[in-house]
């Protein structure tokens, strides 16, 4: 799978030759001014929940490129009254057979809320199994035990973790988060956009390899295939 990197928790998964786009907020980031938001392309657009640095370009990448928005009940409703109808609705615990493999919408600990105030239902995260392979886009979360059943279901070649601390998971939580799901291979996000959420890389890439882990941390506009 090539995975592409558009700063913050925005990251395009390829799989079975399928473009999966996880939470765009690519043109108000700062740190992703070389991205052409006009220029990303999506077959799917994966949402885990209704905050602004998660949503910012859905409309804008959806209505451009037809692309299918997955999300929980409330945001494709939200959608919905925007004008966009292509979309598929989920909720914590299902899953769904699509044409690139099987997606599970799995609990996230956070809140979740659009910038105009609407309720944006349960925040979740994302399972991805295709013959390529499987991973965990696990949004915006605290650590919680419930990750461990994960493992009990899923093999996971990767998974995307927040490692930002004060909104999400830190560096030391997504570590024990790595553990409960069994995986030794994390992307991290949701660090460095903020002052909140600024972090030492190479500090937290140590940490990591510490209790032999690997933590990939790439630039913005760059692909790495796993």
């Amino acid at each position: 799978m090539k995975v592409t990197s558009y700063g913050h928790s925005c990251f395009m998964v390829e799989v079975k030759g399928k473009r999966l786009l996880f939470d765009p907020y690519i043109s108000p980031n700062p740190n992703a001014k070389e991205i052409d938001v006009n220029k990303v392309q999506a077959d799917y657009i994966l949402i885990t929940h209704a905050h602004e640095d998660h949503i910012a370009d859905v409309e804008t990448i959806a209505k451009r490129t037809k692309a299918k928005i997955i999300s929980n009940y409330e945001i494709v409703n939200w959608y919905n009254a925007r004008g966009l109808k292509n979309t598929h609705p989920m909720n914590i615990g299902g899953s769904f057979d699509f044409d690139f493999g099987l997606v599970s919408y799995v609990q996230a600990v956070h809140s979740s809320s659009f910038p105009d105030g609407t309720y944006g239902g349960l925040a979740g995260g994302f399972i991805i199994e295709s013959s390529e392979g499987s991973f965990y886009f696990a949004g915006d979360t605290g650590l919680t035990t419930n990750m461990k059943l994960i493992t009990e279901f899923k093999d996971l070649s990767f998974a995307f973790l927040p490692i930002g601390g004060n909104f999400t998971m830190n560096t030391e939580a997504a570590i024990m988060a790595s553990d409960f799901i069994n995986c030794k291979t994390i992307i991290g996000m949701h660090y460095d956009t903020f002052d909140l959420i600024k972090i030492d890389k190479e500090e937290a890439v140590e940490q990591f390899s510490s209790v032999q882990k690997e933590l990939i941390l790439f630039d913005i506009g760059k692909t790495i295939n796993l």
